[in-house]
């Protein structure tokens, strides 16, 4: 049995007025920042969207299953799907900071000095740990899979009237450089494990070709298109949709079509 998922637009102040292809335009305007899917019954402990930006985001970090007050914490990862010639991503430390330095930059708005920004480009895909400081820049267009839950820490926001949480992000924030084993670059026409727990799995599929995650991919999945048009239980879906499917075998994936498959761990 499949589910086509339904979808949330949400506006933000970094979001773009002009949705690219395949998503459309609202055409009133509104600075769409965010498309949700919701979450279906099998995979409801993850959520996928995808970002658009047209400004930098907040300077970020989300809490661990072990330090966050719902029990529930947020591991994350993203796939650039296209950026503008100098967009980049920052991401963890250019060196080890202590927790006074990181509020103390924090309050300042020297934070952003402090992080490591990586210039990126389309297929670029990282890994991201609870508790890894982070921020988004401007002209990206990115698909997030994490953990579902809507816990965030802001530490820096550019001056926008939002609520910070310097003592909650400091006390979960892992206060080190990204591990570089957590980056790689997508491969278009290969099949490929990208993540491999601890909280899910997640895996590009290009073409017919789902033997490689036969012995990891079992249960519930979560189905994203990123190119040409595939089948979910017989029900066609392209991209700029999501459906949830209960196994690997209700997945058709033809040659020069490619997707993301994802399925929650535990």
């Amino acid at each position: 049995m499949s589910t086509i998922l339904p979808t949330k637009r949400v506006e933000k102040p970094w979001g773009v007025a002009r949705l690219p292809a395949p998503f459309g335009n609202t055409g009133d305007g509104r600075q769409i920042g965010e498309i949700w899917f919701e979450p279906g019954a099998g995979t409801e402990r993850l959520l996928a969207k995808y970002l658009f930006t047209s400004e930098k985001l907040s300077v970020q970090v989300h809490p661990s299953d072990e330090t966050s007050p719902t029990g529930r914490g947020k591991d994350e990862c993203w796939l650039v799907l296209d950026a503008e010639p100098d967009a980049r991503l920052a991401i963890g430390f250019e060196e080890p900071v202590s927790g006074e330095r990181l509020r103390s930059a924090a309050e300042d708005g020297s934070i952003e000095g402090l992080l490591s920004w990586y210039p990126v480009t389309a297929g670029d895909f990282v890994y991201l740990p609870s508790g890894t400081v982070h921020a988004i820049g401007a002209g990206l267009t990115l698909l997030e899979v994490q953990q579902n839950t809507d816990i965030t820490y802001r530490l820096f926001d550019y001056g926008r009237p939002r609520e910070l949480h310097l003592d909650s992000g400091i006390a979960v924030a892992r206060l080190g450089r990204h591990p570089q084993e957590c980056w790689r670059k997508l491969e278009l026409e290969r099949t490929q494990i990208l993540v491999d727990g601890p909280k899910f799995r997640l895996a590009h599929v290009a073409g017919d070709n789902l033997e490689p995650l036969a012995a990891d991919f079992t249960g519930d999945l979560l189905v994203l298109p990123l190119e040409g048009a595939m089948t979910v239980c017989g029900k066609r879906i392209e991209p700029g949709a999501a459906a949830e499917c209960r196994a690997l075998s209700d997945l058709a994936v033809p040659d020069g079509a490619r997707c993301v498959v994802a399925s929650p761990i535990g």
